[in-house]
């Protein structure tokens, strides 16, 4: 087929990949303009699908919007029989969700209608869902209101945001190429009514620890928000991010620190096990407190 494709993180990449791996001619890229990057933070860097269509010869565009009607005439004429999109980040305006022959499928990370919108991933780990998957949805102009025409699933388990993404976009690849192999094997279901909730996009602010949640909410939270935003506490002014925490069967005041670093929650314990200073790189608990000792009884 020609696909036009349409990401931007790295979630993406491998939807790009498995594509072009399956033979489809990829006629042109659109993915959010480069953004300051790098070490301070003020050159341009493309995004990854930026990055790895220009590796791969294919054209990229990077409009700042898709409302216009001369971006929405070159994005017609690249004739198209389908869009591919994959966590691009602009909205698309129906002239767009219909100028490709077979309209524009998304690979979504979430079991729809259950967390539609910004955040699926962190929000499923969150709220303590038991599995959560990908789906290849037919796009339509509400918010992730489209029928779906496949999906897998996983178990969350243990496992972080980080995990899931690059589980969930592999899964997302392989399905998506499933579905271009005989479009019409694969019928667009109409989402269930029941069910439907919304994936706010992350707020920094939520990765600061609160010590007053359960033990099961807290550790939640630090797989959710890992890799980013990171979750993290603050001691003497400084801030300290939790990568990884095992749940320990104490009680005590909640914010309270005992021994080794275990922290009483509202309900129960956690026990950082991999832990980063500011301006540090990652460590164990053990040799964080080597060398800055944190003794039982501190409140946080």
């Amino acid at each position: 087929m020609r696909i036009l494709f349409m990401g931007t993180p790295d979630f993406a990449v491998p939807v790009l990949d498995a594509l072009v791996e399956a033979g489809h001619t990829i006629v042109a890229a659109y993915s959010q303009p480069p953004r300051p990057g790098g070490r301070r933070g003020k050159a341009l860097t493309p995004s990854p699908i930026h990055a790895r269509a220009d590796a791969l010869g294919i054209e990229v565009r990077t409009p700042l919007s898709l409302k216009g009607a001369d971006e929405q005439a070159a994005l017609a004429a690249l004739d198209a029989d389908v869009a591919v999109v994959a966590a691009y980040g602009l909205l698309l305006p129906k002239a767009v969700l219909t100028a490709p022959r077979l309209g524009c499928l998304n690979v979504h990370g979430s079991l729809l209608p259950r967390w539609r919108g910004a955040a699926p991933i962190e929000r499923a780990i969150l709220a303590g869902d038991a599995e959560t998957g990908v789906g290849i949805m037919q796009m339509e102009a509400g918010l992730d209101t489209g029928p779906v025409r496949l999906e897998g699933r996983t178990p969350i388990d243990r496992k972080t945001a980080g995990d899931l993404r690059a589980e969930l976009s592999v899964m997302g690849a392989r399905l998506m190429v499933q579905v271009l192999v005989d479009f019409d094997a694969y019928p667009a279901v109409p989402q269930p009514e029941d069910g439907i909730t919304y994936a706010a996009k992350i707020d920094k602010a939520e990765a600061r620890m609160d010590f007053t949640k359960t033990a099961v909410e807290v550790e939640r939270a630090v797989r959710a928000f890992n890799p980013a935003p990171g979750a993290f506490f603050e001691l003497n002014g400084e801030r300290f991010r939790v990568h990884a925490a095992d749940l320990v069967d104490a009680n005590g005041p909640a914010g309270t620190v005992g021994e080794d670093l275990l922290i009483h929650c509202g309900e129960g314990a956690i026990r950082p096990t991999s832990i980063q200073r500011a301006g540090r790189g990652v460590m164990t608990v053990a040799e964080l407190l080597r060398g800055f000792p944190i003794p039982a009884g501190t409140q946080l």
